[in-house]
């Protein structure tokens, strides 16, 4: 579809134009700032690598390399030419070549690309993807990889493969186009999602994942049960292991149940505190003064969520892993009084 511009007296087809035209650049250009703005083409995914190509033998290289919070990698191949190429081939090779990568094959891969893009940050590495995964370090990365392909166009031997890989297969793989507009001294760029439609987008997110987590049981020991935490205040929705744990022990906290308390049904190593009642940067400061380890890993540990009681600052950890239920189970033998409980919901 066109892009119209309405005027005071008609409606004005903007002119169409090309990245080739524009000299718009592959790599330099398109990958160099969807890199820096990944939402423009894929929600919920973290750059770990550009121009990957850790592979044995192999002499192509993967544009930019995700991962999403399930522990999903994604390969984004970018083309500026309007027939897409032979997209979809290569990022299926691709696809299969990353699919057993771990978890700390993933940290590795990360810190390369940091030293190149953000130095400083090197060292931090492991400590934001343990933040960015809903599992955190105990992530154990999944087979099911994703596939989003970004090209000015598609022709129909594209669009035809992806729609039947994505309908019988059950593969997540995206089309995303990128149309480029010639605006006075403007270049604007309409970002379309062309497969899957937007529109059907939500029932097919529903029925892939029905059937991902069905192959996941099958396939490994993952747990991806969620927790609802039910209170005197009512009931929480499906919550991911670290934030049931942080549910249970704030209502537990507020009905009066004090943190010396919760620490001795708390692993040590998740439930430290601080003299002093200290919250924000200041509490931050003084977590990682007290607890070195914490330096440069702060973004694991409930900061912004402490408890205070008496003279004295609790922070909880947010990796729990296989520690949830049993801690759980402890916490609600901790209550002052009824009403406290938790439904574990297995997802598979």
């Amino acid at each position: 579809m066109p892009l119209f511009e309405i005027q005071p007296e008609a409606i004005v087809a903007v002119p169409s134009t090309t990245f080739a035209v524009e000299q718009v650049l592959e790599r330099a250009d398109l990958q160099r700032l969807l890199r820096a703005h990944i939402g423009v083409i894929a929600d919920e995914v973290l750059v770990v690598s550009e121009e990957f190509g850790a592979f044995t033998e192999a002499r192509r290289r993967i544009d930019l390399l995700g991962v999403d919070r399930q522990g999903r990698l994604v390969v984004i191949e970018l083309k500026r030419t309007i027939d897409g190429g032979h997209l979809e081939l290569q990022a299926l090779r691709y696809a299969a070549m990353v699919s057993a990568m771990t978890f700390p094959d993933l940290v590795d891969h990360y810190e390369h690309y940091l030293a190149r893009v953000e130095p400083d940050a090197v060292d931090e590495a492991r400590g934001r993807l343990a933040d960015w995964l809903d599992d955190g370090e105990d992530t154990t990365l999944s087979r099911e990889v994703r596939i989003v392909l970004v090209a000015a166009g598609f022709d129909r031997e594209i669009t035809t493969t992806v729609l039947w890989l994505n309908d019988i297969y059950g593969l997540d793989i995206r089309c995303v186009r990128l149309s480029p507009y010639r605006v006075g001294d403007r270049l604007l760029v309409d970002v379309q999602q062309v497969i899957p439609l937007p529109e059907a987008n939500e029932l097919t997110v529903q029925l892939r994942r029905r059937e991902t987590q069905a192959r996941a049981t099958r396939s490994d020991n993952r747990d991806w049960t969620t927790y609802v935490i039910t209170t005197p205040h009512g009931a929480s929705e499906p919550l991911r292991k670290r934030w049931a744990v942080l549910e249970m022990v704030t209502a537990l906290h507020r009905a009066g149940v004090p943190g010396d308390a919760l620490a001795r049904v708390l692993p040590r190593s998740r439930f430290l505190d601080l003299d002093g009642v200290l919250s924000g940067q200041a509490l931050a400061d003084a977590f990682i003064a007290i607890y070195p380890g914490a330096d440069g890993r702060i973004g694991r540990w409930f900061i912004e969520r402490p408890l205070h009681d008496a003279d004295r600052t609790w922070v909880l950890s947010k990796m729990w892993g296989t520690k949830t239920q049993p801690t759980l189970d402890r916490l609600v033998r901790l209550a002052p009084a009824g009403g406290f409980e938790y439904e574990a919901i297995n997802t598979a």
